[in-house]
């Protein structure tokens, strides 16, 4: 590949890394464009790649010789793991005891959003088969395809997978790249509009949080600690590493040993779980595990905007082959009818303050892009702490729904 005709040549990983930092570029140029108060932030990087995929995937494909689906998976997970990791480290100190005073309340509300969702995807197959669907497990591989794309829940889309008959595996796939444009962008809208449809003050909302969340911080350790380095990336790495191996492990459901299903925090929960430890405890005996929080800021950001191009770009490559109006309608109605549900749930039943509220609901929704608007909406990031309580029960229930869609149906 030559750059600008021919002066600058290329290899493919450069080829790559480039096509990365222009998607970010005008990403972040889209998702700064403010119509009635309303942004994609950085979702602006997710349509971006999205297009990219469409239009260069082939051209990126063959100077990679191949081997872009892996590439892209790498930045993905790379970048998913700088997010959750620091979430984690950012929710940590308030995490525990956030959790002691609202537990019921986050298990109950990311239940409802993810059987909410399970109910809506039921409706979806039998509207299918109404329809004249005559292929029941292909429609319910599709439309559990969608549910997992609908609410952005890697697990779940693997889970399905595995569980379908082998030919319908990559129906799956299809579903959940159809359904993940919305599931991503849907969320970013949701928790943008709905402080300003109630005209909410923010500093009397963020006040409300921190005391729903029960108050300020934990209390350090106020001997001298040692840091490993300025910026703390050596305990970030290793509770990276920590999580990753916590996320590996699995759990039988069903079956024994290989032949069963099984369920794992995969490397994103268990990553989240690591770094709410570290960031609650701060230190290791005189050994500081808490980064700083420059460190952890850019640290969140990238690792978003490495996740959304990875993620859009591979989805870009298949969505208009394999898109069909009728499963995009289902997959907005699996997203949108869980986060009302949710909302309205927490508000009347729950009574949740509303920043509790909404980060309950990208917790519960798996939304990983929308706990980064929220957090520049809410202007703290105090928010993170309902995310990471909610987000362990929704991992586990979307699962099980999934998995009980398919032996429903």
């Amino acid at each position: 590949m030559n750059l600008f005709g021919g002066v600058i040549p290329v290899t493919g990983i450069s080829f790559l890394m480039f096509c990365v930092f222009v998607i970010a570029v005008i990403g972040y140029a889209l998702g700064r464009i403010t119509m009635k108060g309303v942004s994609l932030g950085t979702a602006g990087v997710f349509i971006i790649a999205l297009l990219f995929g469409c239009l260069f995937y082939q051209n990126l494909d063959a100077e990679l010789t191949g081997y872009t689906k892996n590439a892209l998976k790498i930045i993905e997970n790379m970048g998913l793991i700088l997010f959750v990791t620091s979430v984690g480290f950012i929710a940590g100190p308030k995490f525990f005891s956030n959790m002691k005073k609202n537990f019921k309340s986050y298990v109950l509300l990311g239940f409802i959003i993810i059987v909410a969702g399970g109910l809506a995807a039921a409706g979806c197959i039998l509207i299918g088969r109404s329809l004249g669907e005559t292929n029941y497990d292909k429609l319910t591989a599709m439309v559990v395809g969608l549910f997992s794309g609908a609410l952005t829940s890697t697990p779940a889309f693997s889970s399905a997978k595995a569980t379908v008959e082998p030919i319908y595996e990559d129906i799956v796939s299809v579903g959940y790249g159809i359904a993940y444009i919305f599931g991503v962008i849907g969320v970013v809208l949701f928790v943008q509009l709905i402080p300003r449809l109630l005209k909410a003050n923010m500093q009397e909302e963020r006040e409300k949080l921190t005391q729903a969340s029960g108050g300020t911080a934990k209390e350090k350790y106020n001997g001298k600690l040692i840091d490993l380095d300025e910026f703390g990336f050596a305990p970030f790495a290793l509770a990276t590493v920590i999580g990753i191996i916590v996320g590996m492990v699995k759990i039988p459901l069903t079956g024994n040993g290989l032949n069963g299903t099984t369920f794992s925090l995969t490397t994103t929960g268990g990553c989240l779980l690591t770094a709410l430890v570290f960031g609650h405890f701060g230190r290791i005996g005189s050994v500081n595990t808490m980064p700083s929080d420059r460190a952890l800021k850019v640290f969140r950001e990238l690792g978003l905007m490495l996740f959304l191009t990875g993620a859009g770009v591979s989805g870009g490559a298949s969505f208009i082959e394999n898109f069909h109006l009728m499963y995009f309608v289902y997959g907005v109605i699996m997203t949108t009818l869980p986060m009302i549900i949710g909302f309205f749930f927490a508000k009347y039943v729950l009574k949740l303050s509303l920043l509790n509220n909404l980060g309950s609901i990208t917790g519960g929704m798996t939304s990983t892009p929308a706990l980064g608007t929220l957090i520049n909406v809410a202007g703290t990031e105090d928010i993170a702490a309902a995310y990471a309580a909610t987000y362990p029960i929704a991992l586990i229930a979307v699962v099980v729904v999934s998995q009980f869609l398919i032996i429903l149906f």
